[in-house]
């Protein structure tokens, strides 16, 4: 399966999902007119990905420093299906980066952990530059 590598914009994250090396990473911000457009494509080629995939280790890193309330449900259906992916027998671990002064995005990273034991979290606060 070819990666798949969509470039940022002011409004939209880097996508980077090197499949070959089951390395996948989300940065920046996300905040798209149409969030459910933008990760249509990302979430189809994950699952795609994801369904060929057996006993394999998959490190997600993801560092977004704002998202809106539409990516929200657009990154939880996205680690759904990572988690899905945990529960038929990979190694998922999900790096959650989030600023250290920013409480929302750390409390949201929380949350997903909770709701998705099957996954392996761990936040990493990024301090101002």
């Amino acid at each position: 399966m070819d990666n798949l590598y969509i470039a940022p914009t002011p409004t939209s994250p880097e996508v980077d999902f090197k499949f070959d090396t089951h390395t996948l990473s989300l940065r920046g911000e996300s905040y798209p007119e149409n969030a459910a457009a933008f990760y249509g494509e990302v979430l189809a080629r994950l699952k795609a990905y994801l369904s060929a995939q057996h006993e394999s280790r998959i490190k997600v890193n993801i560092a977004l420093a704002y998202f809106n309330s539409s990516s929200t449900k657009m990154l939880f259906n996205l680690i759904e299906a990572l988690s899905d992916a945990a529960g038929a027998g990979n190694d998922v671990v999900l790096h959650w980066y989030h600023d250290e002064e920013d409480d929302t995005i750390l409390e949201f990273g929380q949350e997903l952990s909770e709701d998705f034991p099957a996954i392996k979290f761990s936040t990493h606060p990024v301090g101002a530059a």
